[in-house]
């Protein structure tokens, strides 16, 4: 399924189209883009459109296209929603090179994280990362997550190992930095 769109200071996030798709491949064909991803072979067009399906019909992933200055320049999505348990998988995708490095991601993150909190009442979202993408461990960090461990030796890739950082946010940590922040914003003024 797909989220409703979310604005943020500098981006939105939008429901995906098919029209959308072209881009993906593109970008899934740039090694530098895909060197922290689990994909060893960038997908065809018709394997996009394959995958596009599955997840309009997925109860348990949720799915955004990230937009700044009107420009798709990735997504973010929550996967494997456990409803019962109400928790869920997290991962973000900045496609786009020339858009790395600008805070998108972090908003991103931001904006994903209060939706799966306040609308999707889940308690707790985790993720993990190639544990030398500083980036993407950054802007995680900075929205709240904490490594909790690390999947040594995870993924062989590029002749050598690899490690993953794993983390998560629970819903009581993210409501008190919430606070915390608004608190500090009525000092300021």
């Amino acid at each position: 399924m797909f989220g409703p769109i979310l604005q943020g200071e500098h981006i939105r996030l939008v429901p995906l189209t098919p029209e959308m798709l072209p881009v993906y491949v593109q970008w899934f064909s740039d090694t530098e883009v895909t060197r922290y991803m689990g994909r060893p072979f960038p997908p065809t067009l018709a394997q996009e459109h394959e995958w596009f399906e599955r997840v309009t019909k997925s109860d348990t992933d949720l799915l955004w296209a990230i937009m700044a200055e009107d420009r798709h320049i990735g997504s973010t999505g929550i996967h494997d929603i456990q409803w019962r348990s109400r928790r869920a998988i997290t991962g973000n995708l900045i496609g786009d090179k020339s858009a790395w490095g600008k805070g998108y991601g972090s908003e991103a993150v931001r904006l994903r994280t209060r939706y799966a909190f306040q609308e999707l009442g889940l308690e707790k979202l985790e993720t993990e990362v190639f544990m030398e993408n500083a980036g993407s461990r950054r802007c995680l960090e900075k929205s709240g997550y904490r490594q909790y461990g690390v999947r040594r030796r995870h993924e062989f890739r590029d002749g050598r190992w690899h490690d993953f950082w794993i983390a998560d946010i629970l819903r009581d940590e993210w409501v008190a930095a919430q606070e915390a922040a608004a608190t500090m914003f009525k000092d300021e003024e």
